[in-house]
């Protein structure tokens, strides 16, 4: 196994040094066209991702899991032929890149629909199909691979299939033109925005992560958010939000966030009394919401900008209501929770959280997460902000060596282990990315299916947008349980987005407002199935780490994030909430909202200043609901209820301290 292992860790170095340079000359010295720049960035994704996850990777770690240093040569060697699969990759690979530079500017005169198409063109995509596919199948399993394969599936036999699903058929020789055209030689297949995006600023921005987290950047996000929440009752949890929020900022993965705060914050909400399974759910809820706030969010919102073809700071400065009005809800929801436990416990505190280190001396670490933000909001190219965010990450790396002992300098080894993590992360981004390309053409340029659904769904009228955002909430959050967000968002915009579009403009709003609105709720709701049961995997990894039932922490993860649930319909109706309107629009929409996240958190807490009744708690909630619709009545309704109740639970309170 080592000279296996040693081959292809001195081939990964290798690569990701060229990698590097590659993406270096991209945003330093000169940018290539389309159709020969995505294409090379996919190749080096394909290589890394290969070399990184041999055929017998699995079988190689479950033996060693069960045997550990008893495991024999012989045993790890069952499948040595398994490097005849190595070779056809290496031999795929390579014609790949031989076509993509031979060929390129063909690739850019092409005419679609005119243009031949002659058998090397059919090779590579065929060859670019397959490795992508099995790329998918090692690296994110099974589910995304049947998935695209379903759709592949799909555009060869709509012809023969019912009811939507139908697509007027051609000759077996046309399809086949048609398929590899709209796959490998154009810009709306494989080689669409999602992987353009991965390679003008994901990658930059997934490097930028992980140096701001080596160089001490992301523990003192934690620390901020330990601080500020050190006294009294529910501090752990409290810490749990605010440092996962903070830390959000900059990651953009739920995953990555719930494995950095919640080794600090998870055990620290059971010493003081949490179940396992509440640490964890609070901790994974706390985490998700890092994919909604700014500047960084997920990788979705990335692509969100390319394809609606605004600035990536419109989209982020869009989510800034939404973001923190879920924080809101969490913080919240966690500060009722740990008020009904102290109610139990008579009063007393939690805990204190001590921070070991001062934050002062440190906040010099923020320098390159401020650079980074000014250069989004100056305008720059992502490309542009992502390269200047690294290279402050440097400088402060520098500084470090001067201040504070050392503590958080990193050395040329620890600079270089973020170079290979930061690659092999920005490859496996580039996989998923590049084959949704696959459904997108399959769903938009092969068949009929998105027109036909966005006429069925349409056909509801103006008065039924609330059937077609459920419908769109439930679908996405369908997917997003199957599939990585990325993947989820968009195959959620070419099913859903063409659905509710329409019946946002045909009601009287703007067409790029009804865009952005309706992208944001496909982007939030498959973010939130990173909560949702049976597959929430976000919960799954903070059960982990508390080492609690995967599925009870899943299922309380799904109740608390509840509280979140109502924001994207309420920008939906009522655009403001992203910025679209006048500053009292803006100023009473987000009011309102956080008014109405308030009385859901609550409602799911159970605990105002007493604990809230059966009744209190269904009109609670529906006081909430009414804070969705813009309109001043049912707003003035919702407002008057909730603060009814939540007065009459403070004088149960005052009337049962009497009555003691």
């Amino acid at each position: 196994m080592g000279k296996k292992l040693e081959w292809r860790q001195m081939a990964a170095i290798a690569l990701t040094v060229v990698f590097f340079l590659f993406q270096m000359y991209l945003a330093l010295i000169k940018q290539l066209p389309t159709m020969l720049q995505a294409p090379l960035h996919l190749l080096f994704a394909l290589a890394l991702v290969y070399l990184y996850n041999p055929p017998d990777k699995k079988y190689r770690k479950k033996l060693q899991k069960e045997k550990g240093e008893t495991v024999s040569a012989q045993e790890l060697n069952k499948f040595a032929w398994s490097r005849w699969i190595d070779i056809l990759v290496a031999v795929g690979i390579v014609f790949q890149l031989w076509y993509v530079v031979n060929r390129y500017q063909s690739l850019v005169d092409h005419v679609l629909f005119i243009s031949p198409v002659d058998s090397i063109d059919i090779a590579f995509m065929v060859i670019t199909a397959v490795l992508l596919l099995e790329a998918v199948r090692r690296t994110l399993g099974g589910i995304l691979f049947g998935f695209i394969l379903l759709f592949i599936i799909y555009a060869w036999t709509a012809q023969y299939l019912p009811g939507i699903l139908y697509t007027r058929g051609k000759p077996f020789a046309a399809m086949l033109k048609q398929f590899t055209e709209g796959m490998t030689m154009s810009t709306s297949g494989i080689f669409g925005s999602p992987l353009q995006t991965s390679a003008n600023s994901l990658f930059y921005f997934i490097v930028f992560g992980a140096f701001f987290s080596a160089f001490g950047g992301g523990q003192l996000l934690i620390d901020i958010g330990m601080k500020a929440s050190n006294k009294g009752s529910g501090g752990p949890a409290k810490a749990a939000v605010i440092s996962s929020g903070l830390m959000g900022m900059i990651s953009g993965s739920a995953v990555a966030n719930v494995a950095t705060t919640g080794v600090m914050t998870i055990p620290m909400m059971k010493k003081v009394g949490y179940e396992p399974e509440e640490a964890g759910a609070i901790e994974a809820v706390a985490s998700t919401g890092g994919q909604v706030m700014p500047p960084i969010m997920g990788v979705g919102a990335f692509i969100m900008a390319e394809m609606l073809g605004i600035p990536y700071g419109r989209v982020a400065t869009a989510a800034i209501i939404p973001a923190v009005a879920y924080y809101f809800a969490v913080f919240v929801l966690v500060d009722r929770l740990a008020a009904k436990r102290a109610s139990r416990l008579d009063g007393r505190a939690d805990t204190t959280i001590k921070v070991e280190r001062k934050i002062l001396p440190r906040l010099y670490l923020l320098l390159p997460a401020v650079i980074l933000v000014v250069f989004i909001v100056r305008g720059a190219s992502l490309m542009r902000a992502g390269t200047m965010g690294i290279f402050s990450c440097l400088v402060c790396n520098v500084i470090s060596y001067f201040v504070g002992g050392k503590k958080d300098f990193v050395g040329l080894k620890g600079i270089w282990e973020c170079c290979m993590d930061g690659a092999k992360q920005a490859a496996e981004i580039a996989i998923p990315t590049a084959a949704c390309g696959i459904i997108i053409n399959v769903v938009t340029g092969q068949t009929a299916l998105a027109t036909n659904l966005s006429a069925v769904i349409s056909g509801l009228g103006t008065n039924m947008l609330f059937v077609a955002l459920l419908i769109g909430m439930v679908g996405c959050m369908l997917l997003g349980m199957a599939l990585p967000t990325v993947a989820a968002y968009l195959v959620g915009v070419i099913l859903f987005v063409p659905c509710i579009r329409p019946i946002l403009i045909s009601s009287g709003m703007a067409d790029g407002t009804a865009n952005l609105c309706a992208n944001m709720f496909v982007f939030y709701y498959g973010i939130m199935a990173q909560i949702t049961p049976p597959v929430c995997v976000a919960s799954y990894t903070a059960a982990g780490i508390a080492d609690a039932n995967a599925m009870k922490t899943g299922i309380k993860g799904f109740l608390f994030s509840m509280v979140g649930f109502m924001v994207p319909f309420v920008f939906v109706y009522n655009p403001a909430i992203l910025l679209e309107g006048t500053v009292m629009e803006i100023a009473l929409g987000a009011a309102m909202l956080l008014v109405g996240t308030f009385f859901l958190a609550t409602v799911v807490s159970g605990y105002f200043s007493v604990e809230l009744s059966v009744l209190e708690r269904a009109l609670l909630f529906v006081a909430a609901i009414c804070l969705i619709s813009p309109e001043i009545i049912t707003s003035v309704i919702g407002v008057v209820l909730g603060a009814a109740l939540l007065v009459w639970n403070t004088a149960r309170k005052k009337k049962g301290v009497k009555a003691a």
